[in-house]
C-alpha cells in the first residue's frame, strides 16, 4: 500500500503567521499603553543620565538589545552592554551598578538566571526598567519602571510580534530620552509600516533556501540586530545553519568559505550603514554566492526582496515583519512545523 503523501497545513494556518501578523497591532498597543510612562522616563533620563546601560536578555530578546545599543550610543552617547547573565547565576560575583540603568527583556520572564542578574542589579543601586509580555511575571515584579509589551498571547515557540514589539520598545524609549521629535513621530506612524511590510512577497527566496544547508545572515549598524534574529529564527523553524555577520567582519575568516552558490540574506537599511551592507553583497554576488537582498532597490545579480523605506532607525523592524512570513513558509515547505521545533521549549529555564 502506497504511503500517504504528506500534507503541509497552508501558510496562513500556522501561529507563526498569525501572531507575526500582529506586529503592527502591538507596537500600537504598547505605543497606546506606555505613553505616559515613557515621557517620565525619558525626563528622568536626562534629567540623572546613567552612567551605563546594561541590558539583560536572552535569545531573540538579546537580539533586541543589540538594536537598543545601537540606538542609545548613536542617539544618547552612553555606553550600552549585554550582561553575562552567568557572572550572577553561576558565579555570584559581585555587580558594581549604583547610577547605572539596567533594561530587561523577557517574554515570560520567567527565566531564572534573568531574575538572578536583574535582582543582583538591583540590589547594587540600578534603575531597573522591564520589558516584558507576562505583566505576572517575577521579572516584572522586580522593575523600578515597568513597561509591559502588550504583545498578547504568543503560543508559537518562535517568538515574533514580542520581538518586534521590544524593538520598538527600545526605540521610543531612547526617543523620549533623546527628546528626539522626528523619531517620535516616526514611531507614530510604524503600526501601519509594518502591516505593509507584513504583505511584502519574499517568496523569491524559497528556491534558493529550500535545499540550502548553511547561510550567512548579514547586516550592519541598527540592521544588525535583526540578522542576528533571522539567523535564530532560520536554525529554530527552518532547521537551516544560519549565522550572522556584520558586513564590516563577513570580509575576514568568515569570506574564505564562500563559494558558487552558497546561499546569502543581506538586510540593507537606506542609511550609511546599508551601503556598506549592499557593498558586501555585490562583492558575494561577484564570488558567485547565491545573494539574497532585502532593500529598497534592487542589485543587479542578487534576487531582490523588497523593502519599504522609513525612519533608518525603524527600517529593521520592518524588515524582520517581512522575514517572518518567509521564514514561517520555507519551514512548510521543508516539511517542518514552525510552532513547534523539535527540542525547544515557549521558557528556556536557564540557570
Amino acid at each position: 500500500m502506497p504511503a500517504s503523501p504528506t500534507v503541509i497545513a497552508p501558510p496562513e494556518q500556522t501561529l507563526m503567521f498569525s501572531e507575526s501578523a500582529e506586529g503592527g497591532d502591538a507596537v500600537r498597543r504598547f505605543l497606546d499603553h506606555n505613553g505616559e510612562t515613557l515621557k517620565r522616563l525619558g525626563a528622568t533620563l536626562r534629567a540623572n543620565p546613567p552612567r551605563s546601560v546594561t541590558t539583560c536578555a536572552r535569545g531573540s530578546s538579546d537580539h533586541s538589545a543589540t538594536y537598543g545599543k545601537y540606538l542609545i550610543e548613536t542617539l544618547v552617547g552612553v555606553p550600552t552592554s549585554s550582561a553575562a547573565l552567568s557572572v550572577s547565576s553561576i558565579y555570584a560575583a559581585p555587580v558594581v551598578a549604583d547610577g547605572s540603568l539596567c533594561i530587561a527583556i523577557s517574554q515570560s520572564g520567567r527565566s531564572p538566571d534573568l531574575l538572578t542578574t536583574v535582582k543582583a542589579h538591583k540590589d547594587a543601586g540600578a534603575h531597573v526598567v522591564v520589558l516584558v509580555n507576562d505583566e505576572t511575571s517575577p521579572l516584572a515584579a522586580l522593575a523600578d519602571t515597568l513597561l509591559p509589551l502588550k504583545a498578547g498571547p504568543e503560543k508559537s515557540v518562535a517568538a515574533t510580534k514580542s520581538y518586534i514589539t521590544s524593538l520598538a520598545a527600545l526605540a521610543a524609549i531612547t526617543a523620549h530620552w533623546a527628546d528626539d521629535a522626528e523619531l517620535l513621530s516616526a514611531l507614530e506612524a510604524l503600526p501601519e509600516q509594518l502591516k505593509a511590510a507584513f504583505a511584502r512577497d519574499w517568496t523569491a527566496a524559497l528556491p534558493v533556501l529550500k535545499g540550502a544547508r548553511n547561510l550567512f545572515v548579514i547586516g550592519r549598524g541598527y540592521g544588525f540586530a535583526v540578522a542576528q534574529e533571522a539567523a535564530l529564527k532560520l536554525k529554530e523553524t527552518c532547521a537551516l545553519h544560519a549565522e550572522a555577520f556584520s558586513s564590516a567582519e563577513v570580509r575576514h575568516g568568515p569570506m574564505a568559505i564562500v563559494d558558487d552558490g552558497f546561499p546569502i540574506l543581506a538586510f540593507a537599511t537606506s542609511d550609511t550603514a546599508g551601503d556598506g551592507v549592499r557593498e558586501v553583497a555585490a562583492e558575494f554576488v561577484s564570488r558567485g554566492a547565491a545573494v539574497l537582498l532585502a532593500a529598497d532597490t534592487a542589485l543587479d545579480g542578487a534576487v531582490h526582496l523588497p523593502a519599504d523605506t522609513a525612519a533608518p532607525a525603524l527600517e529593521p523592524l520592518l524588515l524582520i515583519q517581512s522575514f517572518y512570513k518567509l521564514a514561517n513558509s520555507l519551514s512548510l515547505a521543508r516539511g517542518l512545523d514552525p510552532d513547534s521545533p523539535p527540542h525547544l521549549n515557549k521558557v528556556t529555564q536557564t540557570l
